[in-house]
This record gives structure tokens, sequence and C-alpha cells, in this order.
């Protein structure tokens, strides 16, 4: 499990009475091994580095890992993952809600701030604030709104055909320069976080950090109906091993020693700083069930006047939202285990010749030295075409031996003991093999590829250990166990025709890849698969393993040595080095009256261990506080057994203008790109956008409906917490995942990535972004290295301009037909770009403009954590079409709205269910 790791869980309020109250499913398995992080190494160059992802933060000990492939290993009590139940439809209408609430709206802030470079060294902030001791609301905001106006022939309003909806006063994300500060608590009361893709560091006051747990909502609905209401979702996205900023304090380690943590005896819940001691500290309640348990003798202390513990300051548990804890003996199953690294390389003929095979061998080689250091890291290697290859690494041997396995049906491992050994004991072989394999294929006619038996036969090898299995390949499985044959040819023929099954073909093809993927995870094996492809190679299928696994798929088509080779080693670095553990399992438990209703996320999901808990009122406290808690148990890279325990404490509201006001954009939004993204294998394109639509349109109709103070209904009234719900909307309809004319290895990778995509990283994959950088020397940067973004409209790219658009993988150069030549040859190192080809390559030139695009790039390098694919594009090539797509702002020929229609369509929609 790593970093990587994101689970998104859908919570309800409980029904009427007779209903269990509290928590009922418990936390599944978190996925193993996987990452996305947002900061980079402090002190990084300003300069092009020949290597641009990020280096792990900190000590990986000290900040583990993030949720991986869980699966229920321990015996000890409220141990086990949860199941996830199925997938609840979209946006549903809302019903009528009766009672006039006062609107109280608050402003959100904008995507894309840019992130100030890190600064090494700065201590950790000292102190922390008391936690509260009483829950209360904050105090009322001013109705904050927006109103757009007037649209073209609306009911009531302006006359037919009068004018426009203006283009300057739609809303657009603001780009803020200035880094946030955030205290997740103050006052004793929950600090709403700032957007989650700004750049801001948190100090934890009682609450964590939203890094690791963020609400949809940030006041929770008193009753199940109020929520219906909001056309809202409740829903938690957990993150629980997310890159803290090098400015915050770590995460503290609390060892209660042989006795382990305190838990509540009914729930298991773990301690933290919303459980209240009573009775002179004698005893305490817990925040999440309600029991009331003995306090453990060695744990007792008085408490204050303030009726606080007087030792609640000094100890992390109790005064922090976040904290580890050292795991003992009865959350293991068996020793931690060692952490093992297997590398899989295809050298299939098309593997070869492409420059993969070498590309993949190298990059290995390069970043063998970031393994964790110590006699537990092992390692092994093994290659792959119409059968398998084994290598014996024993320091004994002169030389690394092949062992070959031929039986691609019924796999079997040799010499299991010799082919995975301890990295100190093999580094001179490892070294010599990887640079030898490409040679010894070079000649090589096996254009098949036994990929199903190659993962099948190294999962063997490690199958007494458990670890991580980084896969390479090149072209699609054609023979052995889990043979694909290519579908993208009858995809095309489906779409053409018309044939509403097409979006089948992003379903896997069979069961039997989906199958191995489980007892994988059983085995505590995490699988990465980095696929160098020019061909179609079923993603759909092969995906299935790294998603129920909790590993990753990373993407190059069509994939070129020249531009490649440096980001498939960047990213290979950073899967390897980027905070992560293994053999972990997750559960969520929330406060009495609310319950887990399904999770979604790249994990194995279990066989949930029911918590029975009492029957009290199925209504939550308007005032009172609902409480969240992820406890992650895992197992470090260095072989310790960790807790990590978030803890979230919101309070509850029965006002439907609160929900909206404290309503969290960003979160509320990759929520239902989630279930786009779910939907869209099993459902025709044309329902999973009316349905994105229409969630959009529920949610602003209750808003209008109920919460608005402005009557004319020529205006469009926006929540102001949400007013960017619209065009986010929009990007979501026009995005790859969901063009028919797209690839559907595109497609199909489109989905697997927003199946775990973390928050910050899910915006900028919908809604780009763009900046000019041809007068990057003349742009007044406002005190930030990336200019302003640019609004994703055609109207704002011009002929003589060159313009860079990124979406967090992919950056996309595009350059006007009439773009002064000096420029292009002092940005790009080219007098014209149709000479700068698919083999582009970004590099720095002696000349400030040169310097400052570099500048700029290094930067947006370090706020997504990824290294970006460059590609230069003009007007003349078909593939400078692609730069357009992305212009989500503009109409489609094909059919797809402009911005401002798409908004004059929502408003209709609400304007008919208003009337009727």
């Amino acid at each position: 499990m790593e970093h990587h790791c994101r689970v998104l869980v859908h919570l309800q309020n409980m029904g009427p009475s007779g209903t269990p109250s509290g928590f009922m499913s418990n936390g599944p398995p978190a996925p193993a091994f996987q990452a996305g992080q947002r900061f980079a190494p402090p002190g990084s160059s300003q300069h092009q580095p020949p290597m641009g992802a990020p280096p792990a933060m900190g000590p990986p000990a000290r900040g583990p890992p993030q949720a991986g492939a869980m699966r229920p290993f321990m015996g000890s009590p409220g141990a086990g993952a949860s199941q996830v139940l199925p997938p609840s439809g979209m946006g549903q209408a809302a019903p009528a809600f009766g009672g006039p609430p006062q609107a109280m709206l608050g402003s959100v802030a904008s995507p894309y701030a840019p992130q100030m470079p890190s600064q090494p060294g700065v201590p950790p902030m000292p102190g922390s604030m008391p936690p509260p001791r009483m829950y209360g609301m904050p105090p009322p905001m001013q109705n904050q709104m927006t109103a757009i106006s007037p649209v073209i022939g609306q009911t009531g309003g302006t006359q037919p055909g009068a004018s426009k909806i203006d283009p300057n006063q739609i809303p657009r994300p603001i780009p803020s320069s200035s880094v946030i500060l955030h205290d997740t608590r103050q006052g004793n009361q929950a600090n709403p976080p700032p957007p989650a893709t700004s750049d801001y560091i948190v100090r934890d006051t009682g609450n964590c950090s939203p890094r690791y747990m963020r609400c949809t909502i940030n006041q929770i609905p008193c009753t199940a109906d109020l929520l219906t209401t909001s056309g809202m979702q409740l829903a938690l996205l957990v993150q629980p091993l997310a890159l803290p900023h090098p400015s915050e304090e770590p995460i503290q380690i609390v060892d209660f020693g042989e006795g382990g943590p305190v838990r509540c005896s009914r729930c298991k819940g773990y301690i933290n700083p919303f459980m209240k001691f009573i009775d002179q500290g004698r005893r305490f309640i817990c925040n999440l069930c309600g029991f009331t348990d003995e306090t453990p003798r060695d744990y007792h202390c008085n408490l204050g006047p303030d009726g606080r513990r007087r030792d609640a300051d000094e100890r992390p548990e109790l005064c922090r939202g976040t904290v580890e804890f050292v795991a003992t003996k009865e959350y293991m199953v068996r020793e931690p285990m060692p952490a093992v690294y297997f590398f899989l390389i295809d050298v299939s003929m098309n593997a070869v010749q492409t420059g993969a095979t070498a590309a993949a061998c190298s990059s290995i080689n390069q970043v063998i030295g970031d393994l964790p250091e110590g006699p537990r890291t092992m390692v092994g290697i093994a290659t792959f075409d119409s059968t398998i290859h084994f290598y014996n690494l024993k320091r004994a041997l002169q030389q690394p031996l092949m062992l070959i396995v031929p039986d691609v049906q019924d796999v079997y491992t040799p010499l299991q003991t010799d082919v995975i050994v301890s990295v100190s004991e093999c580094r001179q072989h490892l070294e010599l093999l990887l640079e030898s394999i490409p040679t010894m294929f070079e000649n090589t006619r096996t254009s098949e590829s036994a990929f199903g038996a190659a993962i099948k036969a190294a999962f063997l090898a490690m199958k007494s250990t458990g670890g991580k299995l980084m896969v390479f390949q090149s072209v699609l499985p054609s023979i052995g166990l889990g043979a694909l044959a290519a579908r993208e040819a009858e995809g095309r023929s489906n779409v053409s025709a018309g044939d509403k099954e097409a979006h089948k073909l992003l379903q896997p093809a069979d069961k039997t890849l989906k199958d191995m993927a489980v007892e994988f995870a059983e085995y505590q094996v995490c699988v990465d698969v980095f696929i160098t492809t020019k061909t179609y190679v079923d993603i759909a299928s092969i995906s299935v393993i790294p998603k129920v696994t909790g590993g990753q798929v990373y993407y190059y088509h069509p994939f070129s040595v020249v531009s490649d080779s440096v980001k498939l080693c960047n990213d290979l670095r950073w899967n390897v080095s980027r905070p992560q553990g293994f053999e972990a399992v997750m559960r969520v438990r929330c406060s009495q009256g609310i319950q887990v209703q399904e999770y979604h996320g790249n994990f194995c999901k279990r066989i949930p261990t029911d918590v029975d808990l009492p029957g009290h009122d199925d209504k939550l406290q308007d005032g009172a506080e609902c409480a969240f808690q992820c406890a992650l148990l895992y197992t470090t890279v260095y072989g310790e057994r960790r807790i990590r325990v978030t803890t979230l404490s919101l309070p509850c509201t029965s006002n439907l203008s609160n929900l909206f006001r404290m309503a969290d954009l960003d979160t509320q939004f990759v929520c239902f790109l989630k279930q786009a993204a779910r939907e869209i294998p099993i459902t025709p394109p044309l329902h999973v956008r009316e349905q994105v639509t229409n969630f959009c349109i529920n949610i602003l109709l209750s808003y209008r409906k109920f919460c608005a103070t402005v009557s004319s209904s020529g205006q469009l009234i926006l929540p102001e917490a949400l007013k960017l719900l619209p065009l986010y909307t929009l990007a979501l309809i026009k995005s790859a995942g969901l063009r028919i004319d797209g690839k559907i290895d595109d497609r199909s990778f489109w989905i697997n990535y927003v199946s775990s995509v973390s928050t910050p990283s899910a915006i900028p994959l919908v809604y780009p972004r763009m900046i000019a950088v041809h007068d990057l020397d003349t742009q007044d940067g406002n005190g930030s290295i990336v200019p302003a973004p640019l609004p994703l409209s055609s109207e704002h790219v011009n002929d003589e301009g060159i313009y860079l658009l990124e979406n967090g993988q992919d950056c996309l150069i595009y350059a006007g037909n009439s773009v002064n030549p000096d420029i292009m040859q002092q940005l790009l190192g080219v007098p014209s770009a149709d000479q700068g080809g698919a083999e582009f390559t970004l590099q720095q030139y002696d000349n400030p403009l040169s310097k400052k695009l570099n500048e700029v790039v290094n930067e947006i390098r370090r706020q997504r954590c990824s290294f970006l694919r460059y590609f230069l594009l003009t007007p003349s090539a078909l593939v400078g079409m692609a730069f357009f797509w992305y212009l989500i702002e503009d109409k489609v020929p094909t059919g797809g709205l402009s911005y401002v229609e798409f908004l004059v369509h929502i408003h209709r929609q609400i304007q008919m269910k208003m009337s009727s």
C-alpha cells in the first residue's frame, strides 16, 4: 500500500428507527502500493534535472505508506477489511423540502494555486492548540452566491435573443499565488479545509489534515431526508499515506508498550482527541459509539478545571487528528514481511525493437539505489516472451544463471530461494544482468507474449513473502494463461456502426486475470504495470490486476524511446521511493447515526466483520459533532508494524443552507467523477453524460428552490461554494473517458487512473491548465513561477502564440502557424514546430526565455509529482487537434455545448423543474 492509495468511502444517514445505528460495514483493505504525491523534495534544482520525479520526502519510516491492497490478516480485536457494497445510482432528483432556511454561503478558493518552493530544514511547528472541549457551529456568514444573467429567451427573463451571457461574467478558477496556513480546528470548531488544488500548510490542532481525509460536505446533515434534498453526496476521500508539505510537522509515533493503544471495548475505535474523560479521568466516553469504558490504570490522569485531562496537550493521541501507534504482537499473524521488489520485463520482438526493453532495464538499473537500505530488502528479476526466464542472482555464481520455464499454461517457479535475494548480496550481478538483457534478446524473432503466465510465475516466487511486482509490458498478451485477443478493431467497427454495446470493450475480456489478482492480494503481492507500447494491449483486461492488488497502471503510448525513457525512469523511481508500506488493512468507523454504504478504490474487497453498535436514536443532533476515524494497519519498508489513525470530527446541521455553504467543491466533484468512471464500462456514454448533467442540475435546483434569496427567474443562481460545478461537469462530459471517438485503450487507462486518483490530481485531469509561454519573459507572475492560467477557450489562443497545456499526466505545447521563428528557436530549439516531430524532448537553451520555460516546467512537475510527457503540436498536424479537445469552453462540432451554452441549458432545465 502506498502514498497512492486513495479510497472513496460513501456514507449515509441511518434510516428510521429500527435500523441499527452506527457503523455497519468495516473498512476494506486499502490498495497495496500506489502513489500520487503533490510535493517535490526540498531544495530541488530550478534547472531541468535529468530525473524529474521527486524523491520520497523524509525518512520513509517516519512518513509511511498510504493504503495498500489490504486484507484482514491480523487476529486482533476489530481487525478486518470491510465490504464494498454495490454502487448506487447517480444524481437522483431532490424531493421537496419544507421550511425557509437562511442562506449562508461561503466563497470557495480556486484550484491551481501554484505551490511555493519547498523549504529545506524548516523546523516543525511547536506545540499544538488544545482540542475542543465543547462543540459548536461556526458563526453565520453573509449570504454569498453567484447570479449570472441574462440568459437567452428565458421565461420571465430577458427578451428572446436579446443578449447572451457575458463570457467575462461566467465563473472560472481563480489562481492564488499565496500559501494558505490551515489550522484544522480553531476555537473548538472544525475549520473547513482549503481547496484541494491550492497550496497549503496544515497545523493539526485536533482534526486530521485534509490531505489524509476530506469530506464532501464540512457539516453533516442531521437526517437522510436533508441530504437527499440537497442533491449532494456524503462521502469521504481517504488517503492515509498522502505526502505532507515539507513544512508540516511530522506525524507523531506513539508506543503504548505491550498493552497496545487504548481502544473502545465495544466498537474498537482508537483513542482520539474527541473521546470525553469523566469521573476524574477514571472513565471515558467513546465519540464513535457512545459507550463508557474504564480508563486503563496505567493510562489514568486527573482532569483539569476545564474538564480535559491535564496531560492532553502532551499526548499526541489526545490533541492530534493523525497519530501512528506502534502495533503489538496481537496485530500480527506472522513476522512483518521483508521489502521485496520483483521486476518482470517483456523481451518479445516488439519490445526489443521499439527500445522498450532497453529503457526498462536502464530505468531499473538507475533506481536500484533508491530501494530501502538494509538486509531486509530483497530483489528478483525475470524476463518473458513466449516463455519465462528467471535468473539466479546468488553471489557464489560468476554470472547470473538463466532458468527457463517453457510451460505457460501450468506455470511453476524454479529454485525459489535463489530467484529472490538480498540486494546487498547481488548488486553487481544485478547491474551486469540489466546491462546484458537487451543484447541477449536483440535478435529475437519471438513476437508472442505470455504476460499472464509470467506474472503468475513471478507471484509463485514471491508467494511466501509478498511484495511489489513491477511488470514492463509492450504487446497484447497472446499466449498461455490469461491470453487475450485483439478487440480494438471490433470496437471501432461497432462505434462506426452505431453499436450500443461498444462500451463493453471497456470491460475485462474474462475473469482469468481477476481471479489471479484476488489470489495475489491474498498473499500480499501488489502489481504495478508499465505499459510501453505503440499498439493496442487491452488495458481494460490488464488493469484489473493492479486495481485489485492496490497497484497502478503507467501508460506510455505511443512509446518513444527518445522522449519517454526519462519519464519511465522517473515514474519507476517515485514508485519505489514514495511513502509506502506492505500487508495493509484499513477500516473506517463513523459516529452512531451514520454508516458506511460502500467503498471505491484500488483494493481487494474482503468479507466484512460486522460491528454491533447500540441502537441509539438514528437522528444526529443539530450542533453536536459527528466523527469519522480511519485506521490503517501496515508494515513499513523497514519491517515495523504500525497503525496510522486519522480522525475527523465535523458539526451536524439541520439547516440546508449550511450544507451548501460548507460543501467542498473539489471532493464533491471527484466523488461523482469516480462514479462516472465506474458507469462508463457498463452504460452507454450518452446515458452517463445525462447522469452527470442531472447530478449537477439537481444540486443547483435544490439550492435555487430552498436557499436562494434572488427571485428573478432570468438569472442562474449558483451557491458560492459550488459555482464551478457546471464548468467541471462540462469538462467531465468532454473528457477522454466519455469520448466515443477515442481509442479503447486510452479510455480504459483514463477509467483506471480515475478510480484511484487523488482530489488534487483529479481536477486538472478534467480541467487542465493552459498558459502562454511565448511571452514568459514579459509576464508578471504575481510572485509565482507559473503564470496565471488562461480560460480553456480558443478565443485565448492566437496564431502568433505558443501555449503549454498540462493535465498532470501529459503536457501539450502548441505553436500557432505565425509564431516568430526566433522565439521558436529560443524556446524549443527548432525554427518551426513541424520540425519537432513525435520525438520532441524539452531542453534548456542558453537564453532567458528557455530558462524561464524550464523553471515553469519544473515547478509544474513538482506540483503534480509527475514528470509529464511532452508533445509538440501544430495546427497543420492531425495530432494538433488533440490540443483543441482540451479547450472545454468551446463548442464541439460533434455536438458538445460551449460553456455559455451549457450554463443556458442548465438554467432552462432548472426553470422547467421549478415551474412543474
